[in-house]
């Protein structure tokens, strides 16, 4: 199945001094699409998943502005881990490709030590992407 997208539009308050998408506004739009993603996904919310974020990292293509209106977030999982959830992102405008980024989801328990990701949730996201 191909990746996950959804849209996410650009707000002025995204927009810093130099007239772009401030970088540390891709991490907004990363989480975004995992929130849309586990929605639809997993038919639970983010915060219905008990997880930590533990890794996040973006490399910058190419500026985005107020006027593009809005841009499209892709997100794949590669591979499953044990209590971990890879998952690569694109960040797309009309013009290409913006940004990409990687992040790791982590399944916690309550006291924050990982612990297996649900069969229930694993499940979902094997199917989704023919893991």
């Amino acid at each position: 199945m191909p990746a996950f997208t959804t849209e996410i539009d650009v707000r002025f308050r995204d927009i810093d001094a130099m007239g772009h998408v401030n970088n540390a506004v891709y991490a907004t739009y990363t989480e975004q699409a995992r929130t849309d993603y586990f929605r639809e996904v997993t038919d639970r919310g983010l915060d219905g998943i008990p997880s930590v974020l533990a890794t996040l990292s973006v490399d910058f293509r190419a500026p985005v502005t107020l006027e593009e209106g809005s841009v499209t977030v892709s997100l794949d999982v590669p591979e499953l881990g044990r209590s971990s959830i890879p998952m690569s992102y694109e960040i797309r405008t009309e013009k290409g490709v913006a940004a990409e980024a990687e992040t790791v989801q982590v399944i916690v328990d309550e006291d924050g030590s990982s612990m297996p990701i649900p069969d229930d949730l694993r499940s979902a996201i094997e199917a989704y992407h023919d893991l």
